[in-house]
């Protein structure tokens, strides 16, 4: 069965999202604003879930269509062939948004859509009431500048769970901008990485992962998996392709430091979890105790230092990035890689970064600040 796929995704992420389903072999892919559209079969879907690193979620899109009132709305939906997926007993339920539309209102769209739906089911199995006690097809809806984008996801809890976090901090990172980090960094197989912030270690937990080339959905399921449409094997095939494609034999190492030791009890957790324990070395440390073993080459930090809109307030977030200045040599075979929203980090760190790159952590705009030539 042919579909169309959405892939939402934070701001910035786009052409990593492209490149990793255009890797796994989806077709027709797409990049736009905070999403990227791409085609495939089941097998595509399972794929996707189990292995985008960079995406938020999977979604079957069946429909893009105008609609500037609510009987167009109503006729765009009704359109669609719902009985292709929901069953007789299945539930059904609605939510979703609208940017810069006529229609703003989002429980009136959320009514009308499901009105819809239930009109289109009526005619198929003959019947004016769907008690939904079956699977769940989570029905979605963006509307954007008019254009309405009517989907069903498949994922349920969004990608970022990869389901070793089972304990948290203060201010996580969320894991796929995390992964994105890492990616961005280009680290060699062979590299030491070093977190001065670790937290709950999800930056260095993504590493060991993408590094032994651990899909990240492996330790996790996904709604669309009890689905009657779906082949029972379809997930079991790609999971199995997935524990195969495993490498077992890589040098990667990393280690983190923070200075709550309950903190890095939690991460030690975490990686536990995750099944990279033995990459990753945790320590108790303060930033001002940070220091460097240069003997070792090729070294990568990458570091979420806490910033004022999220734990400290700025004049204390701006004298961490005064005290890593002076911790953070400039040194051929050491690269930096600094994710902060701060707009002014880098005359506070007292270097321009060599390349820097604008991302999302939620709905809060970043900068990820990229020192690789090491240039005095």
């Amino acid at each position: 069965m042919k579909l169309n796929f959405v892939c939402p995704c934070l701001m910035g992420v786009e052409k990593l999202v492209s490149q990793e389903l255009s890797d796994m072999g989806a077709e027709n892919v797409k990049a736009e604003n905070g999403r990227v559209l791409f085609s495939g079969d089941f097998s595509t879907m399972a794929r996707a879930n189990i292995r985008v690193r960079y995406g938020e979620r999977i979604l079957i899109l069946l429909s893009r269509f105008k609609a500037k009132t609510f009987d167009e709305l109503f006729e765009g939906v009704k359109a669609i062939n719902w009985h292709d997926f929901i069953g007789l007993k299945d539930c059904f339920p609605v939510k979703g948004r609208t940017i810069n539309s006529k229609l703003f209102s989002i429980p009136d769209c959320q009514s009308i859509i499901k009105k819809a739906i239930v009109e289109k089911l009526k005619t198929k199995y003959r019947t004016s009431w769907f008690e939904e006690t079956g699977s769940t097809y989570q029905i979605q809806f963006l509307i954007l500048k008019d254009e309405v984008s009517i989907m069903i996801d498949t994922t349920g809890e969004p990608l970022y769970k990869r389901g070793y976090k089972r304990n948290v901090t203060k201010a996580p990172i969320r894991e796929t901008l995390a992964a994105a980090m890492v990616k961005l960094a280009h680290i060699r197989y062979n590299s030491l990485l070093i977190d001065p912030f670790c937290g709950s270690g999800t930056i260095l937990i993504e590493a060991c992962l993408y590094e032994l080339n651990v899909a990240p959905g492996l330790r996790r399921s996904f709604a669309c998996e009890d689905w009657k449409i779906i082949p029972k094997d379809v997930f079991s095939k790609e999971r199995t392709k997935a524990v195969n494609e495993i490498r077992r034999d890589s040098e990667f190492t990393a280690i983190g430091y923070d200075c709550d030791p309950k903190v890095i009890e939690i991460a030690k957790e975490n990686a536990k979890i995750a099944g990279v324990a033995s990459k990753i070395k945790f320590e108790t440390r303060d930033v001002r105790d940070f220091s460097l073993n240069t003997d070792h080459r090729p070294i990568s930090i990458i570091c979420n230092p806490p910033y004022g809109e999220r734990m400290l307030d700025i004049e204390k977030a701006r004298d961490i990035y005064r005290i890593i200045s002076k911790k953070f040599p400039i040194s051929n075979g050491i690269n930096y890689y600094i994710i902060t929203p701060d707009s002014n980090f880098e005359e506070i760190f007292g270097r321009v970064a060599d390349k820097k790159r604008k991302l999302y952590n939620g709905m809060i705009k970043c900068y990820y600040h990229m020192y690789f030539k090491n240039n005095k």
